[in-house]
């Protein structure tokens, strides 16, 4: 049911969204669907919840920096916006917040949910001296705006190679 709220939210957009259409791609009853969701955005929050899997906060260990963590952090936000269940998502979210308030208030609790481990991140690279001593949520902004923006404003995401490079500019050489 998850995997089919995320295709139809993608497909649909939110506007063109409904339980029922979720529940007649996963072929399951609409009363199926209710019972577990009483609405669509509650439905939507958790498919991503479930379904987008962040990497678990890498903890700081012997031989790996920090920094390294941050690029891992910002890879996988790159790759999720082009592959998986969430790269058609995001588009029709970002839509909708703008119609919304009440998805626009889900969708910027989520990303700040979501973007809290790049945040963590990048505080332990300043703590640890690796980097100069930044805001760690301005530069988690900075550099997830960047991999967002691409996404949704030209026609190529952020490549791989790129992350690093991303990372350089906005965190600078160690401290």
């Amino acid at each position: 049911m998850l995997e089919a709220c995320l295709a139809e939210l993608a497909e649909a957009g939110y506007a063109g969204f409904s339980m029922e259409s979720v529940a007649g791609r996963a072929g399951v009853g609409r009363s199926t669907l209710y019972r577990h969701w009483n609405d669509r955005l509650r439905l939507v929050a958790d498919a991503l919840e479930l379904l987008n899997v962040q990497p678990a906060r890498p903890a700081p260990q012997a031989g790996v920096a920090a920094r390294d963590r941050v690029e891992q952090l910002l890879t996988h936000l790159s790759r999720a916006l082009v592959e998986g269940p969430v790269a058609g998502v995001v588009p029709a979210l970002v839509h909708a917040a703008e119609q919304s308030p009440e998805v626009a208030a889900f969708w910027h609790e989520y990303s700040a949910h979501r973007r809290r481990a790049l945040t963590d991140a990048v505080a332990d690279a300043v703590r640890e001296g690796e980097i100069r001593n930044v805001d760690p949520e301005l530069a988690a902004v900075a550099l997830s705006g960047a991999v967002f923006y691409r996404r949704l404003m030209t026609a190529e995401p952020m490549p791989a190679q790129d992350v690093r490079s991303l990372v350089e500019l906005v965190l600078g050489q160690g401290g």
